[in-house]
């Protein structure tokens, strides 16, 4: 049996006093309120709805789709250039107006002479940069994963590599006659050396902590290389297959200009024989076209082989 001290119907102690009269002390700690001052706090004027998110200043700017912003350059360029051939600061002689250029450019694509020479300048490319890829891979590999193939091999191409590859057009002439096969050597020894470089570059900069790991786990010398080293190689290689491209289409312009009767090449010096600066541009033109081409194909590799490795993008 409970007894009960406070009568069954009394009501229950009102406290919400007590708690406001407390939050105004909190308030104002110095001073204490008096009896007859009430205890409520003052409403204000600021309601929840009027409260606003905080936006940061980055994403009030303005944004600008990068597309267009990677397009701004080269349309101010051709703006530049129009202007400056309107104005005749450069001449028809010197250098021709954009529109004459794209006027020609269009006329070479519907005879067919335009298409055939990227044609045959493409498979020109291709083969060189099929063959240097392989030596120059081939290479690296023997000199980056054997010390008895670095004593043997680097040497010697360091001491190459230094050589200009166009000083040896002449030799070339003079030991595969004039068709086809210098000119592929061309491509395929500027393509070598890049390649050469940046892959032996990457087998030995793989961290020495992986490969004990990788010993550790019981793996073997191929398993190694395999699952170890090639992969830590992988980003120098794509970097160096991006420089063999580039020096590719460098040296196809050497190439095709000595006894070429095809290609973008003879295109370019048979404008220099007629003083046709606007078929020389056009030439040039598609030579940066095509460059810029082989580049976006081994940025989406990069991108496709290397998601494994978490890079600074830019902001």
């Amino acid at each position: 049996m409970s007894i009960s001290h406070a009568p069954p119907s009394s009501p229950e102690p009102d406290i919400s006093g007590i708690s406001k009269s407390k939050a105004a002390g909190a308030e104002h700690p110095d001073r204490a309120p008096a009896d007859n001052q009430p205890t409520d706090p003052q409403p204000t004027d600021l309601q929840p709805t009027d409260l606003q998110p905080v936006v940061p200043a980055s994403s009030r700017r303005l944004r600008i789709p990068r597309w267009l912003r990677r397009t701004a350059g080269p349309i101010v360029l051709l703006a530049l250039w129009q202007v400056l051939t309107v104005t005749g600061v450069l001449t028809a002689d010197v250098l021709a107006s954009p529109g004459r250029i794209a006027q020609v450019g269009w006329d070479l694509v519907r005879d067919g002479s335009l298409p055939s020479a990227m044609g045959t300048s493409l498979r020109r490319v291709a083969f060189g940069l099929l063959f240097g890829t392989a030596i120059g891979t081939g290479l690296a590999l023997v000199s980056g994963l054997f010390r008895v193939g670095e004593d043997l091999v680097d040497a010697p191409v360091q001491m190459l590599r230094t050589v200009p590859f166009v000083g040896l057009i002449p030799l070339f002439i003079i030991w595969f006659g004039i068709g086809e096969t210098p000119k592929i050597a061309i491509i395929t020894l500027g393509v070598t050396f890049p390649l050469y470089l940046n892959v032996y570059a990457g087998i030995r900069g793989v961290d020495s902590q992986l490969i004990e790991a990788g010993e550790s786990l019981g793996l073997s010398r191929w398993g190694l290389v395999r699952h170890v080293v090639l992969p830590g190689a992988l980003p120098g290689a794509l970097t160096g297959l991006r420089y063999a491209l580039g020096i590719a289409w460098l040296a196809l312009v050497f190439a095709e200009q000595v006894n070429a009767d095809s290609g973008i090449g003879f295109l370019m010096v048979q404008a220099r024989d007629f003083l046709r600066t606007d078929v020389i541009v056009v030439c040039l033109i598609v030579y940066a076209f095509l460059g810029l081409l082989a580049d976006f194909v081994v940025r989406s590799l990069e991108r496709l082989l290397l998601q494994w490795r978490p890079t600074f993008t830019g902001r």
